[in-house]
């Protein structure tokens, strides 16, 4: 998959993901990057329990992608929140 692709797969993937967590975006940058690692982590995961991980950009890639998003964006919230209440 090109560069571009894992960046717009990334973008959907981290909207959707931020949309879920907590109603709101992070950013454009930051929906990207973590959507991005989403999609990564997504594959991971998804290959860990004998699933296909991301192949391109089509609808099971953007769920996979999404599953870990929202993963990410709760740890992500997790480990934000508790360093604020440090």
């Amino acid at each position: 998959m090109s560069l571009l692709a894992w960046i717009v797969l990334g973008l959907i993937a981290g909207f959707i993901g931020s949309k879920i967590v907590n109603n709101t975006g992070q950013g454009l940058i930051v929906d990207i990057l973590l959507g991005v690692v989403g999609a990564v982590v997504g594959g991971f995961l998804f290959n860990q329990f004998g699933q296909p991980g991301v192949s391109g950009l089509n609808l099971y890639s953007l769920l996979v992608a999404i599953v870990g998003a929202v993963v990410v964006l709760w740890l992500y919230h997790a480990l934000m929140g508790r360093r604020r209440l440090l």
